[in-house]
């Protein structure tokens, strides 16, 4: 039996992608067979706290085309079908064949046993969730505070703390000092801090740089600041709540915006909220009274030395999200964390572990930042955010306005497994698809991009040194849909393996000035081009050349990228051009739009051209 699905071209499933609630899609299925066709039948699941299955039968429209209207009745949320066809042998026997999703989307297979379906998701929206135009047409920079610049005169460090160490030179590589146990026994740190941010806003204006993300600031024992002591405090090591003000009073001054990173799923040991140490006081803490105003934020498995923790590190205690004054003390009044830190007009939030932190309190801090203009919401999601499911909740940040945005983690994958060639191009396309497929298109346009965080290795080493592969891995997070983050130093060829390695500090004195202008002329290009800030998008590919492209386009402009991420030079021809959401022809016609004169592109490298759209 011969069945033709593929979700991602309109002539079988209009329109193509997530719908809005209510919304209709009309899908098509042809099915050639020798057999009698008695059926076809379109299966639909709604998930949620139950799952209810409905069967609709297709219409025969022509010879071998079933086509059905659905609209989704039941709410936002996730949607999965796929067909069911009934059909009787030469034998007379009557017998059913599914059709499903295959392991790369699009183009599905055949299933004869129902329980091992891969079911085609249709993610349906609340309503459409936009985020601020400085967000959505900005280019980030993150910053890991302690490892960026020190603005203090001699190079002075603010109030180091006891039990650590400071580095010698800031050419030194980061190393723990672990105990027996394994446990960081004494923290090390350079030294940056927010006047050094502050000193540094030429640099970022050099750069094309129109917003930063911070690494945590609020005080705690660590140099990475995720074991927050006091969230009403910037981290003395840093400077003052006054120098903070400072910071992003200038950086408005100078059109840059400013996020932060909330960290609401752990607090630190040695916070005053847990206070192992008895360093705020012997009755204050949860650990050190049981009447503690904290007490109940924390669970106790046999108080007060066993307790949950974050991925079971003891210094990490968990909070009990559930616990109404810890919401209350988060995101309630004016008096709450993030009211408290909007009084210095900060441009919203990068929410730590976000899939830890349960449905009802993100509901609760995208409310509070609603009341206050212009701020982001942004969440670290490390998988496709659209179907997520973390401690037995189904998350809902593609279909409810919850996030504006999550951290692109499978982008930074994607262009790794295509600069280095991991994996064949096609299948990388495959799962760029699937995740455009997935997400509303709203939601697909503000993903924040990065291929480089405090959390991954070094974009460069991941390029095996390589400054053309890094310069491709660049221009491909300025030209892909989303909005790009460069994480300090990978714009100078700064190495570094997985945590503390990718944590060294900025090399002033010896940057990769060929890897700036690169990251120069790419930020130059997406803020140049509104095609690229607000465009929408086609990856193309041709496999007889082995070139892949990024299109992007937007009311009178269109630009299209040119990669060769081979060893071998390759020649750009006008024919033989494929998109997985269009047919060839049109796929082929978007290239010959540009009008290429004969010329090829050399290993390793990218072509960006741009034009006018002419009606």
């Amino acid at each position: 039996m011969d069945i033709q699905y593929n979700s991602w071209l309109k002539k079988f499933k209009m329109p193509f992608g997530a719908i809005k609630d209510k919304g209709k899609v009309e899908f098509n299925i042809n099915v050639d067979s020798n057999e009698y066709i008695k059926s076809v039948s379109l299966v639909m699941k709604k998930q949620g706290d139950s799952i209810e299955i409905n069967e609709y039968t297709m219409k025969q429209i022509e010879a071998n085309k079933y086509n059905y209207h659905y609209q989704a009745t039941k709410g936002s949320g996730l949607y999965l079908y796929c067909f069911k066809i009934t059909a009787i042998n030469n034998e007379g026997n009557e017998f059913i064949l599914y059709y499903g999703n295959s392991d790369y989307g699009g183009q599905g297979y055949q299933y004869v046993n129902e329980a091992s379906i891969k079911w085609y998701q249709l993610t349906c929206y609340e309503t459409r969730d936009a985020a601020p135009d400085w967000y959505t047409e900005g280019v980030f920079y993150q910053i890991f505070p302690d490892r960026f610049f020190n603005g203090n005169e001699n190079k002075r460090i603010n109030n180091p703390k006891k039990n650590t160490f400071l580095y010698g030179t800031e050419e030194d590589v980061p190393m723990y000092i672990k105990d027996k146990k394994g446990d960081i026994e004494r923290w090390d740190f350079f030294g940056g801090n927010l006047k050094g941010i502050k000193e540094k806003i030429p640099y970022f204006k050099e750069l094309g740089i129109t917003a930063l993300y911070l690494n945590p600031v609020f005080e705690a024992n660590s140099n990475h600041r995720y074991d927050t002591n006091d969230y009403f405090n910037i981290d003395p090591v840093l400077g003052t709540n006054d120098d903070f003000k400072e910071l992003v009073d200038t950086l408005h001054e100078n059109n840059i915006r400013i996020i932060l990173d909330g960290v609401f799923s752990h607090v630190g040991r040695n916070s005053q909220y847990f206070n192992y140490s008895g360093v705020y006081g012997k009755n204050v803490g949860a650990y050190q009274s049981p009447h503690s105003k904290y007490y109940n934020w924390f669970k106790f498995l046999n108080y007060p030395n066993e307790y949950e923790s974050w991925w079971g590190i003891a210094d990490l205690p968990e909070i009990n999200k559930h616990n109404r004054s810890y919401q209350e003390f988060i995101y309630g009044n004016e008096s709450s964390v993030l009211g408290f830190w909007e009084k210095y007009n900060i441009d919203g939030w990068r929410l730590d572990v976000a899939d830890e932190l349960p449905n009802f309190f993100l509901e609760g801090i995208r409310k509070k930042i609603n009341q206050k203009d212009n701020q982001v919401l942004i969440g670290e999601v490390w998988e496709d955010a659209s179907n997520k499911v973390a401690y037995g909740e189904r998350k809902e940040y593609a279909s409810h306005p919850v996030l504006h945005s999550v951290m692109n983690y499978p982008l930074r994958e994607q262009i790794l497994d295509l600069v280095n060639q991991r994996k064949p191009m096609i299948d990388v396309i495959s799962a760029m698809m699937e995740m455009k497929e997935n997400y509303p298109d709203y939601f697909y346009y503000n993903l924040f991009n990065n291929i480089g965080t405090h959390d991954t290795a070094r974009v460069l080493n991941e390029c095996e040194g390589s400054f053309l592969k890094t310069a491709q891995a660049f221009a491909m997070l300025f030209m892909m849909p989303g909005v790009p983050c460069v994480y300090y130093g990978d714009e100078v060829g700064l190495e570094g393996e997985k945590d503390p390695d990718n944590r060294r500090f900025y090399p002033w004195g010896n940057p990769n000035k060929e890897m700036k202008k690169v990251c120069q002329n790419l930020s130059m290009v997406r803020r140049s081009h509104i095609s690229l800030l607000k465009g929408d998008s086609h990856i193309l590919y041709n496999l007889d050349k082995s070139l892949f492209a990024i299109h992007r386009y937007y009311e009178n402009e269109e630009c299209i990228g040119f990669f060769n991420f081979t060893n071998i030079e390759s020649e750009i021809i006008n024919e033989h051009w494929q998109c997985d959401e269009l047919d060839p022809v049109e796929a082929t016609g978007i290239v010959k739009r540009f009008d290429i004169p004969r010329m090829s592109i050399s290993k390793h490298h990218y072509l960006f051209l741009v034009k006018e759209i002419i009606n």
